[in-house]
This record gives C-alpha cells, sequence and structure tokens, in this order.
C-alpha cells in the first residue's frame, strides 16, 4: 500500500489540486489531516471523487508538523509499505516528482528528500539564515556532502515502513529530528532531485508568519543537533532562543491520539 499524508488548514480552493496532483502519482490512499480550519476544507476534499481519501479531522489546530505524525501513524496502523508527506498548499505541477519519491522508496530508500535550493538567495538574509542552520545540521549530521542542506522540514518527501518502524512518530512532528534518528539507525536517505521552491505552488506568506516559520526551523535544527550529539534538546544558539511556532505544537493531543486516547472525526 502507497499512502500519501497531506496536513491541510483552510486550503479551500488549493486542496482539489493538490489530490489532483497526487491521484495521477498510483498512492491507494490519501490521509487528509485537516486541523484548525474555519473555511470550506472539509466540504472541498468530501467532495473529491478522484482519489480514495480518508479525512482526519480536528476542529483545533495541531500546530506544525504534527499533522504529519497523526497522518503517518493512520497510515501505518492501516499496513502502508510507502508514506509520500504533501502539505496541502502545495499547487504546483509536481507529480512527476511525487512519483519519483515514490519509487526512490520502493528502491530500498528509507526517505526520500526534495532539495529546494538548487542556488543560494543573496538577497533574503532571512532565508540565508536557515540555509546556514540546514547546512550546519547536515555536516553534524555528516550528510552534507550527499544531501546538501536538504531536510524534511521543506518540501515533498517519502518514507519506508522501516523507517516508521524505527523513528517514534511524535518526532515526525520535529522533521529534523527524525533525520538526525534516520541518520543515528543508519537508514537509507535520499535526494532523488531538485525542485525550486517557487515551483511547489505554496502559499506566499505575510512577514510575520516567514519569520516564525524561519525560526521555528532553525530551532528545529537546534534540536536536532543537540538530540544527535546526545545533549539536552535545547534549542538555543549563542544564547538566542529559536522558538517560532515550536510552542504552538499540539504534543497534548497527538500524545493522546497516539495512545488511542483522543477520538478526531473520521470521514472516509
Amino acid at each position: 500500500m502507497i499512502a500519501a499524508v497531506v496536513p491541510a488548514q483552510n486550503e479551500e480552493g488549493r486542496i482539489t489540486k493538490v489530490l489532483d496532483s497526487l491521484s495521477i502519482t498510483g498512492v491507494n490512499k490519501t490521509y487528509v489531516v485537516i486541523n484548525g480550519s474555519n473555511d470550506n476544507t472539509l466540504q472541498e476534499v468530501l467532495s473529491y471523487k478522484g482519489l480514495k481519501t480518508e479525512v482526519i479531522y480536528f476542529r483545533e489546530s495541531l500546530g506544525i508538523d504534527v499533522p504529519r505524525a497523526v497522518g503517518a501513524w493512520a497510515a501505518y496502523d492501516e499496513n502502508a509499505e510507502i508514506i509520500l508527506f504533501v502539505d496541502g498548499d502545495m499547487v504546483g505541477n509536481i507529480s512527476n516528482n511525487l512519483i519519483e519519491l515514490i519509487n526512490c522508496i520502493k528502491e530500498h530508500s528509507d526517505m526520500a528528500l526534495t532539495n529546494c535550493y538548487p542556488s543560494i538567495p543573496k538577497e533574503s538574509v532571512l532565508t540565508s539564515k536557515i540555509i546556514f542552520f540546514r547546512k550546519m545540521l547536515n555536516q553534524t549530521l555528516g550528510i552534507f556532502e550527499e544531501m546538501g542542506i536538504s531536510i524534511p522540514s521543506h518540501g515533498p518527501h517519502a518514507v519506508s515502513r522501516k523507517f516508521l518502524k524505527t523513528i517514534p512518530f511524535r518526532e515526525l512532528a520535529v522533521p529534523p529530528v527524525s533525520l538526525a534518528i534516520a541518520v543515528k539507525e543508519k537508514l537509507k536517505i535520499t535526494v532523488p532531485f531538485t525542485i525550486p521552491h517557487f515551483k511547489l505552488g505554496s502559499k506566499l506568506k505575510d512577514k510575520k508568519h516567514a519569520y516564525l516559520i524561519a525560526e521555528t526551523i532553525i530551532g528545529d535544527c537546534i534540536e536536532a543537533m543537540n538530540f544527535y550529539k546526545g545533549n539536552p534538546r535545547e534549542r538555543i544558539f549563542n544564547g538566542i532562543v529559536y522558538n517560532g511556532y515550536n510552542s504552538f505544537r499540539r504534543w497534548d493531543i497527538l500524545n493522546k491520539f497516539l495512545k488511542n486516547k483522543y477520538k478526531p472525526l473520521f470521514f472516509h
């Protein structure tokens, strides 16, 4: 079974395009994790007929990356062998790239990532800062020569069932930490292609949101480096705490969900 996990929050008018991209990839089932939406995302997904879809619906916002862990657990529980992660706002023409990620896992990779930076943008101070920490992380993990600055926080990616047997589901909600564990456990990680960020078709964000996303990813990278080195999982570098959206991650809901003590609404 090949499954796709699609986190979605207020993606009315976009989610159908994402599902259209998935419909020609050979995916057997798509898990759309709708959380904290106040638009018609749910109705749009339920009316979609081109793909076998299960909606996992939370009234609450789960916070960044937590829906990935929820969807991955649901797919794993139904015996998925390959899990593809695609954000609910990626409306770019990326079907062929998604197929390539799936094929990488079929060919015995455990994690297949996307390189979203064919060149390093010089005009954005914020992007340059994120790239600095991504590079530092992959250098710390010893994979920079092979992987460049690719990490699972950015771009579509896929994992194997072996990966999900090895990595605690909770850690999927801090993607760089899942990468660090995969390296420690000597899982096979590949980067099959490059696709510039703008071709993903993600929504344009305002400056405040972009700043908080950057702070989140930087903090995640710092946390992953500390984990890899066996240090406390702090998000501090040179005396600065990089928290971003981390405090909005609903660990309480995720932990209950993974213990089967929280029942979201399921729509088939």
